[in-house]
């Protein structure tokens, strides 16, 4: 990871990332945990965080959803900074590859619910894979046996888009 982004699960995170995900989705971010932040510690950097990503705890499940980038910041960083966060697949993929990192210990999958085909590439990369149902990823986290591979899969394809 540059050292000039700092990624951080907060507990403020749906008060700081409210502008940029107002400005992503039109709505405010959920209230609730777990809230994933990737700030700009380079030079001239503001305290707004440059990409968010929301994960809900459900039972067994881990949903991961609500993922935005703020562009514009992204372009006033130093190109410094800015390659190295390319050569690291982009900030998504940083904060991903991160919360993916930080959440494995406590749950045994992450699910993901996409329809975007960007959002999915990188997703894919970060070691998501898809399920038989349209639009949700799981990444595994460690070695289940297939029954219990199923039943969470099922479990989360009922909850629906999240």
């Amino acid at each position: 990871m540059t050292p000039a982004v700092e990624i951080l699960e907060t507990d403020d995170g749906a008060t700081r990332a409210a502008a940029l995900f107002r400005r992503r989705y039109g709505v405010d971010p959920p209230a609730f945990p777990h809230h994933v932040l990737a700030f700009d510690r380079g030079p001239g950097a503001s305290d707004e965080p440059v990409c968010y990503i929301h994960f809900t705890a459900m039972g067994g499940l881990l949903l991961g959803g609500g993922a935005c980038v703020d562009d514009r910041a992204l372009r006033r960083m130093d190109p410094a900074t800015r390659a190295d966060i390319r050569t690291a697949g982009g900030l998504y993929r940083m904060t991903l590859d991160w919360a993916v990192r930080h959440f494995a210990p406590s749950w045994p999958a992450i699910f993901g619910y996409c329809g975007d085909p960007l959002a999915e590439r990188i997703d894919l990369a970060a070691g998501f894979e898809r399920t038989r149902h349209p639009h949700l990823l799981v990444h595994w986290t460690r070695p289940l046996p297939d029954a219990d591979c199923e039943r969470l899969v099922a479990q989360a394809h009922a909850i629906g888009p999240f």
